[in-house]
């Protein structure tokens, strides 16, 4: 097995005394850091589109964007090793992106001095395809189990874990009974984490180097035995080889170093042959990881306002049938003489049904027969259509559902045939009738009103396609108002986000600096 170094480094080690039920609680004491993973998370994904585009134009991956992004997997990796991804250590993860020395648990990735531009563009999405089989398989939905013996479903049993997270159950189950957790099991448990977080920054564009298709089991990577410190973080207690051991090293590691040994002893020697450097993050302030954070979110929030103001004008320009923004058609049936709606109330004042004429403009009802007779589509008050409907078998659509999901529900009132044809009724405010589609068009006023499709000549077993609409003369504002907000988001966001980015020069010992 090939044990040629990869930039990104990932080595942990195994706490002994970990206590034996403590894992059962962790996922209620490990959620401040899931809540502020999500805002850092969110951060990472805009970060990173900022940086295809830098990588694009420029062919390198912004500094300050690239420390940023490094510490969002660090912390990913130090919970992930206290929650369920390891079960590890039984020391809380600190709140901090940069690496902890004294915390088991450790990344750090060769910052690359040049990127190819062309790979940006394809390898998060397309090159990567083979890896995210395979992560997927370790990260979750890898195994699930089931039962269905008839078509009614019975209580299904499922794990959505994966490899990890079943490997990490075991570990955890053996902790219980033992007190120890497996060796065996905590390095390939390491292993498959490792391979996931090589896939992570590969896929966020930190590196060129195509992860490999292997598990690299234990504590360290392969070719190193101990853990050598990125520059950012000094050991809090004594040189750093005596703070940063992980695992046994060889006799030959614990050996001070000659002029002649070859053996990685600084950033520089361990780093892989190429135009790349141990990542060296620069320091973050709390202050300033949330500035970046905050304007990662204003950004996010801003595009999807733009893309609905998008989303709306094209609507508004294209999707309109003479004026009128139209539903899809559905179909509804009644064995009786009449279909009818629940009674829509439309007030100019406060109340429950405030649809203002001005918002949503004149408004269309299109009903098609589907069992050969002339259709008849009308819109009444609801005392008037009670009044001529209440002694006739009809159905009432209480809920309007897809076919997927059950279709439409009704409530069936019992009763007899109409005293006569609908179109001969003078109840209706809008009406028409006859063979084929027909539409009836009508300006929303205040009062409690139904629709009512019937068969023309009144006669029994209803069925049509019915599809409504408004005209909605807002809607070209709202998309208006919707891009300019968007605008003034994007503006905004991208002014903090590069101003929270930026750092001026800073000499290596300045007092001050946050890690």
């Amino acid at each position: 097995m090939s044990t040629s170094p990869y930039p990104v480094r990932v080595a942990a080690e195994l706490d002994t005394g970990l206590t034996r039920w403590l894992w059962l609680l962790k996922w209620l004491l490990a959620i401040p850091h899931y809540v502020v993973l999500c805002f850092l998370w969110a951060a990472f994904v805009v970060l990173s589109v900022v940086a295809m585009v830098a990588i694009v134009v420029t062919g390198r991956y912004p500094r300050a964007i690239f420390d940023f992004n490094v510490g969002v997997l660090r912390w990913t990796w130090r919970v992930t090793y206290y929650a369920y991804g390891a079960l590890g250590t039984d020391r809380y993860p600190p709140f901090t992106l940069a690496e902890r020395p004294d915390y088991p648990a450790h990344l750090d990735i060769d910052y690359p001095e040049h990127l190819s531009r062309g790979l940006a563009l394809v390898k998060w999405w397309l090159l990567a395809i083979p890896h995210y089989l395979v992560v997927g398989f370790f990260v979750g939905g890898g195994l699930w189990f089931g039962n269905r013996a008839t078509e009614q479903t019975w209580p299904v049993v499922t794990w959505g874990g994966g490899l990890i997270g079943l490997l990490v159950l075991v570990a955890a189950v053996v902790l219980v009974f033992t007190g120890r957790y497996p060796q065996n099991i905590f390095d390939f448990v390491l292993g498959l984490n490792r391979w996931v977080i090589r896939v992570a920054a590969y896929a966020g564009l930190m590196t060129d180097v195509y992860p490999p298709f292997r598990l690299d089991l234990g504590s360290d990577e392969p070719g190193t035995a101990r853990w050598s410190l990125g520059t950012d973080t000094p050991p809090p207690d004594g040189p750093v080889a005596a703070r940063s051991d992980l695992g046994s090293p060889s006799a030959t590691d614990q050996a001070p170093p000659t002029p002649t040994d070859q053996a990685p002893s600084t950033p520089t020697d361990q780093a892989p042959s190429g135009p790349s450097t141990r990542s060296t993050p620069s320091s973050w302030s709390a202050g300033r990881v949330i500035a970046v954070v905050a304007s990662c979110c204003v950004l996010l929030v801003s595009v999807g306002v733009g893309a609905a103001g998008v989303a709306l004008l094209v609507a508004n320009g294209s999707l309109r049938q003479d004026g009128y923004l139209m539903s899809g058609a559905q179909t509804f049936s009644s064995p009786g003489y009449a279909l009818t709606t629940d009674s829509v109330r439309l007030e100019r004042g406060s109340g429950t049904d405030v649809v203002p004429q001005r918002l949503l403009g004149s408004v269309r009802v299109t009903a098609s027969p589907r069992l050969g007779s002339d259709v008849f589509v009308g819109i009444a008050s609801a005392a008037d259509a009670a009044r001529y409907l209440g002694t006739v078998a009809h159905t009432t659509v209480t809920d309007v559902r897809s076919p997927r999901d059950g279709g439409p529900v009704y409530r069936q009132s019992p009763g007899g045939a109409p005293s006569g044809a609908p179109t001969g009724r003078d109840i209706w405010v809008a009406s028409a009738a006859g063979p084929g589609p027909r539409s009836v068009e009508w300006a929303p006023r205040s009062g409690d009103w139904v629709v009512v499709v019937m068969n023309a000549d009144g006669s029994r077993r209803v069925s049509s396609d019915v599809s409504v609409g408004a005209e909605l003369p807002v809607l070209h504002t709202v998309a208006w108002v919707l891009l300019v907000l968007a605008a003034l988001g994007l503006l905004v966001g991208g002014t903090g986000l590069a101003l929270s980015l930026h750092r001026s020069p800073r000499t290596e010992g300045e007092p001050g600096a946050v890690h």
